[in-house]
């Protein structure tokens, strides 16, 4: 299979292709790349047309609104936050939205599609911001590519204000192989089971776990 080929595979067109060799990678380093720029740390216009659509992960962030109950005086963060949506609906709900993603063309997307939000570039494991400065947090689709869980959640409690909410909306291994974690990417990816998401939450140091699967979307909710 040619490099247009694969590329062609995942939706991606030329300019994908350009950034592609400007990379200057082997070419055995193709399919860690494509997942990247498709999910992992989304970039170019495929990543900006698909994360920037209104309906993209809607299921998810439907499920994070409901269990995290937005209100006034609440302050959430969102960890990858892709194109906005879920820090526009907080907005909306009266609450101060910050997103954090490690895309740079997400952080933009995400500035443009929820102007009233503070969003910033970093990683999940090292957040840039001061102990119990949030009230909620959230995760949509992003928990899977986090190669340390724990150290992620520990970061997440610690940003946290006493008795805030966490709400992750994330993949089960039950889904691998289908289009909610296809292959290649499903092989790349960090996938639970529902004791096992629960553990994680645990030992991170939250309390009131709760795993609701329905159908393979796994929806954690805890408490710090």
């Amino acid at each position: 299979m040619s490099i247009e080929q694969a590329l062609d595979g995942f939706g991606l067109g030329p300019d994908d292709l350009a950034a592609w060799r400007a990379a200057g990678l082997a070419e055995d380093a193709l399919e860690d790349w494509l997942i990247d720029r498709v999910a992992r740390r989304p970039a170019g216009p495929r990543a900006r047309a698909v994360y920037g659509a209104e309906d993209v992960h809607d299921f998810a962030r439907r499920a994070i609104l409901d269990a995290l109950r937005l209100a006034p005086g609440d302050h959430l963060l969102e960890i990858g936050c892709g194109g906005g949506l879920l820090l526009r609906e907080a907005l909306r709900a009266g609450a101060v939205a910050t997103g954090l993603d490690h895309s740079e063309e997400m952080v933009g997307l995400a500035r443009e599609r929820a102007p009233g939000a503070t969003v910033v570039l970093g990683a999940a494991e090292e957040l840039p911001f001061a102990d119990h400065a949030f009230t909620a947090v959230a995760m949509s689709i992003v928990f899977m590519f986090l190669p340390d869980p724990v150290a992620a959640l520990r970061e997440c409690r610690r940003a946290m204000a006493p008795a805030a909410r966490l709400a992750l909306y994330t993949t089960s291994p039950e889904l691998r192989g289908t289009p909610a974690a296809p292959e290649p990417v499903a092989s790349r990816t960090y996938l639970y089971d529902d004791d096992a998401l629960a553990s994680l939450a645990r030992q991170a140091g939250f309390t009131g776990v709760c795993v609701d699967n329905d159908a393979g979307g796994q929806l954690l909710a805890a408490e710090r």
